[in-house]
């Protein structure tokens, strides 16, 4: 073979063998299977919370584990199908394990925290999991005669902003199989490379275009100014709207409200990843406001967050 020839080609190999490389270690969302609200309602798995005067009721997967024996069996098949297709997991049961032996709920609701009193337990959950996609399944077992099927429903929602970005559904053949796991199995593996492809797309559009969090501004009664105060000649409601400009994903977010008291900043796209390619959470990116604020106008802000996708940055004291 003419050896300028052969050149080109161990060239273009090498090239095409970089680009798989590449590809194969591209990162992908971590993701968490949870049983869906609806079928922890339904099985009555549920608990209330007291929201500053206001009774919420969420799932309670900590009693689902310890009841609910199909629950174990349905999250390790999915994790086990997920993880074939090279998806990072995150283990529920284990994650709870994790909130329960940090055991510190009056400490968590401190003001040294930095968490809002009203967080609810999911998002504790979420903060500790720190996954990009919360995968919820519902299931249906149906009976025909000697034969089974069974019903599924997946969800991938976005932790961050609690958007559906994902979707299968779907009721497998029926079988003469009376184990769980066989059963999900054979109905999930038709559907699920399509909302695999969902997810990857999902993500794609996060290294693209950045997480879509929201930061409400609000002070203190305390505090004498307010937002429409002027520093060096602006108002600091426009510094804060230049600074979050100028740190988001091409410029991009909504103010959806603004007074002289509150400012509420919505679709807003903070970096997936910082210079040092660690991860970026609502709270990370947020304390680059606090800090400019302090720094550059002394002026101090207690920032509280909720879950992984809310920040609230309040101005006059901590």
């Amino acid at each position: 073979m003419n050896k300028y020839i052969l050149k080109h080609l161990l060239a273009l190999g090498m090239i095409l063998f970089l680009s798989y490389s590449s590809f194969s270690q591209a990162k992908k969302p971590k993701i968490m299977v949870v049983p869906s609200d609806v079928w922890c309602s339904k099985n009555g798995y549920t608990m209330e919370f007291n929201n500053q005067g206001s009774i919420e009721r969420f799932p309670d997967y900590r009693r689902a584990f310890q009841d609910n024996s199909d629950l174990l069996l349905v999250i390790s098949k999915i994790n086990e199908l997920m993880a074939d297709r090279g998806f990072p997991l995150e283990n529920l049961e284990s994650k709870l394990k994790t909130l329960q032996s940090e055991s510190a709920e009056d400490a968590m609701l401190s003001s040294k925290s930095g968490s809002d009193a009203s967080e609810s337990p999911i998002d504790k959950l979420k903060k500790t999991a720190k996954a990009d996609i919360w995968m919820q399944v519902t299931w249906t077992i149906n009976q025909t005669g000697p034969k089974k099927s069974i019903t599924f429903i997946l969800q991938g929602l976005d932790a961050y902003s609690d958007k559906q970005i994902a979707g299968a559904s779907g009721t497998g053949l029926p079988s003469f199989s009376a184990e769980l796991p066989v059963l999900l199995e054979e109905a999930v593996l038709a559907h699920l490379d399509n909302f695999n492809a969902q997810l990857s797309k999902h993500f794609d559009d996060l290294f693209a275009n950045g997480r879509e969090v929201v930061l409400r501004i609000k002070k203190w009664d305390s505090y004498e100014g307010d937002l429409e105060s002027e520093y060096d000649g602006e108002e600091l409601g426009v510094i804060i709207e230049n600074w979050i400009s100028d740190n988001t994903v091409q410029n991009r977010f909504s103010t959806s409200d603004a007074t002289e008291n509150m400012m509420l900043f919505e679709q807003v796209r903070i970096p997936l990843y910082d210079a040092s390619n660690r991860a970026v959470d609502t709270r990370k990116w947020a304390v680059g406001l606090q800090k400019m604020l302090r720094d550059k106008y002394n002026i101090t802000a207690k920032l509280m967050t909720k879950g992984l996708g809310q920040a609230s940055l309040v101005i006059g004291e901590k």
